[in-house]
């Protein structure tokens, strides 16, 4: 099945620049890079059961999901899924669909993103979050039950940059 064709116009429906240089005291995915007289490796790598990787990504499918046509539900669960969290928002950005009210989106964040794309048809919406640092990504799935009150959730995990 072909992704549905954007709008002739399209516009924007959220488009939200927090700031063109993040605070100095947000995490960069890539990490700082330390001097060598600093001695350690400051990368934002993840460092938990014995193992050591980039980040967590989630796949999560809501099935049976409401306001999923609605831009503002789209734009406020995003939001505070990210301050749930604890990641460092950058921009957010929407797009509407005008052939199936379908809304695609992604939340850039300092640790990395979320992203966001609605069949309101078929109440599905198909989600991604991956982050890296100390943010928790499950923290993200109870706000996006509140947001989108589905019957369902499938969910899979993915450790991202496995090193060992």
């Amino acid at each position: 099945m072909a992704p549905p064709k954007p709008a002739e116009n399209p516009g924007v429906v959220v488009s939200l620049e927090q700031s063109e240089n993040p605070p100095a005291s947000a995490p960069h995915p890539a990490g700082r890079r330390p001097s060598k007289a600093e001695g350690k490796r400051d990368d934002y790598f993840v460092e938990k059961d014995g193992l050591r990787y980039a980040g967590t990504h989630l796949l999560i499918d809501l099935w049976g999901a409401k306001g999923l046509d609605d831009a503002e539900v789209v734009a406020t669960a995003l939001k505070r899924s990210v301050a749930a969290c604890d990641a460092t928002l950058l921009n957010l950005h929407l797009h509407r669909f005008s052939d199936t009210g379908g809304i695609s989106g992604v939340a850039v964040i300092a640790e990395s993103h979320i992203s966001i794309h609605t069949w309101p048809e078929r109440g599905y919406a198909a989600i991604d979050i991956f982050m890296c640092g100390a943010c928790d990504p499950y923290r993200a799935i109870p706000e996006l039950r509140r947001s989108f009150v589905p019957r369902s959730i499938q969910l899979s995990e993915q450790k991202r940059g496995l090193v060992g």
